[in-house]
């Protein structure tokens, strides 16, 4: 995954509902989200939440935990400020994933939407799924969306790897249990499609 100059570069030159990933609303991952962690008190991170609308909807049912991360300063400050006076219930982040650092924070669910397929190299990967690990309370849940075996090959400028749900697992390890799968069309601002895998375990 490129650093962030590659990312600021497309928050501050492309439109926010301009980019391929963009959703008026990711109503997939809002469902599963309420299926996983019913709970208002249930601690979310949205991971490369950016200008997602996701943070906005999990406020609207009353989550009263959640945290987004993204690499992108431009991303997360659009957002806070789409949100107004709603922000300042929003713990934000910005950094690089496979270098973050939550300290002695904890999570029920982890929320990632198009952020690990970007990780093409195996050690990025591996220190993806540490900090998971490490940031995810026992007994929490994972939820990965990337794309699947028919997503593209590229995405934003950058190579990215596709997934089907037994390689995604694997990435993962058998100390996640896998709980369930399913792919999903994604439909782009550009008029095409995406196929995305999501993917759901406990740890």
């Amino acid at each position: 995954m490129q650093g962030s100059d590659h990312w600021e570069n497309v928050y501050r030159n492309k439109q926010f509902d301009a980019v391929s990933w963009y959703a008026h609303h990711l109503s997939e991952s809002l469902r599963l989200i309420q299926e996983l962690c019913p709970e208002s008190t249930a601690s979310v991170i949205d991971i490369g939440g950016g200008e997602s609308t996701l943070v906005d909807d999990l406020l609207r049912s009353n989550y009263l935990d959640v945290s987004v991360l993204d690499i992108s300063a431009t991303a997360i400050d659009f957002t806070r400020q789409r949100l107004g006076s709603k922000a300042q219930d929003i713990s934000w982040h910005v950094g690089d994933i496979t270098q973050y650092d939550f300290g002695s924070k904890q999570f029920d669910l982890w929320h990632d939407r198009a952020v690990f397929h970007f990780l093409t190299e195996p050690s990025a990967r591996l220190s993806y799924v540490e900090l998971v690990r490490q940031s995810v309370k026992p007994g929490g849940h994972v939820l990965m969306a990337t794309f699947g075996p028919d997503g593209p090959l590229q995405c934003s400028g950058l190579d990215v790897v596709r997934y089907d749900d037994k390689s995604l697992h694997h990435e993962f390890g058998e100390d996640f249990q896998m709980l369930g799968s399913q792919l999903v069309e994604h439909n782009t601002p550009l008029g095409t499609n995406q196929q995305f895998l999501y993917c759901w375990c406990k740890t």
